[in-house]
């Protein structure tokens, strides 16, 4: 009977472990949508009313230039701006992307924890881990 028992808790404590790791994957999970979903959001409002407001700061240049000689040259000036501009926001999205850590990485680190457990549990007694530590016991 305690054979049967023991592989009872085993198992218990297997599956109590896995409900444990999938519950923190879904709660990371749902906060990275979360995050996307906001990020997205922003990202779209930020983009119409910068595109709204070129658009208007170009007509208005366009047409304080335009009875002079000097409409190509603003014209020109107006389209390497916007041009730096976009290249900085790629490269800002660039890095964010590249440093950001990486989604469900609390997941992770807890499964390697778990892996190395497990391993050092694999090790004969003695060696990885002493007995009193096994049992439970703090002497």
């Amino acid at each position: 009977m305690a054979l049967r028992q023991s592989v009872g808790d085993l198992a218990g404590t297997l599956l109590s472990v896995i409900c444990t790791r999938l519950e923190l994957f879904s709660i990371e999970a749902s906060e990275q949508k979360a995050r996307l979903v906001i990020v997205l959001g922003m990202a779209f409002a930020a983009l119409l009313f910068i595109t709204l407001a070129l658009l208007v700061f170009s007509i208005a240049v366009a047409l304080y230039f335009w009875p002079t000689d000097q409409r190509y040259l603003a014209l020109g000036l107006l389209a390497l701006l916007y041009g730096l501009v976009g290249a900085g926001f790629f490269w800002a999205v660039r890095r964010e992307l590249i440093f950001e850590p990486m989604p469900f990485s609390a997941t992770l680190n807890e499964l390697k924890r778990d892996m190395h457990l497990v391993e050092r549990l694999r090790e004969p007694s003695g060696d990885a881990l002493d007995s009193g530590r096994v049992r439970g016991d703090d002497s």
